[in-house]
């Protein structure tokens, strides 16, 4: 999946912006399913990084694009490893309960269109709907990810008999610029059990959704 164009959502504190009408495609994982010495490193480059969008616009554009692309693979690489940190969404009633979640907000904040619950993260691709029927604005991705992750924690944190922090704080989202990409994103998220080694087959994964 690292051929995508990512928009970081690291910085929290920063707004976002969501096109009117857009599909959106966020990835979010488990705390402490990615290494502190990988994220710092990460870190590290993204403070040079953005010191190049100051002092040299030009190139930075030309470098921008890449540096989200092979470190979001870096990371993509890290959990479907499960190398690091916690997997609790390999718990059936976890993966259910946050699968359910996922479902419950079809036709109500976004159009459900793919998702795909993996042992320590989620992709899914959805699009807002309209608040309250309107014609103006729309559910904006920051209340839905606020919604999704804060329900689904106190949720599952029950399940598991425990207490703290359940998911990372950042995640990651992408705005689908066209019908070619929006297929090319579907049949990657559908496609990340397999590349995991999981199943054989996109249809044998049990946490996979398609809106056929």
């Amino acid at each position: 999946m690292g051929h995508l164009d990512y928009q970081s959502s690291y910085r929290r504190n920063l707004p976002h912006l969501q096109p009117r009408g857009a599909i959106i495609f966020v990835t979010f994982r488990l705390t402490g399913s990615l290494p502190v010495s990988l994220l710092e490193r990460w870190r590290q480059e993204r403070v040079r990084l953005q010191h190049l969008q100051k002092t040299d616009p030009t190139h930075y554009a030309r470098v921008a694009s890449h540096f989200e692309k092979s470190w979001f693979a870096k990371f993509e690489a890290v959990l479907d490893g499960g190398s690091c940190g916690p997997l609790w969404l390999r718990d059936e009633l976890v993966a259910s309960q946050v699968a359910d979640s996922l479902h419950r907000r079809d036709r109500k904040v976004y159009r459900l269109d793919a998702f795909s619950i993996m042992p320590n993260h989620v992709h899914v691709l959805f699009k807002p709907l309209r608040i309250d029927g309107g014609d103006q604005d729309y559910h904006s991705l920051a209340s839905i990810m606020q919604s999704l992750k804060g329900f689904t924690a106190r949720a599952c944190n029950r399940l598991l008999k425990r207490e703290g922090e359940f998911w990372a704080h950042e995640s990651y989202d992408h705005f689908v610029r066209s019908n070619d990409e929006w297929h090319r994103i579907v049949a990657d998220i559908l496609n990340n059990p397999v590349k995991a080694g999981f199943v054989r087959e996109w249809r044998q994964w049990r946490w996979n959704y398609f809106r056929e």
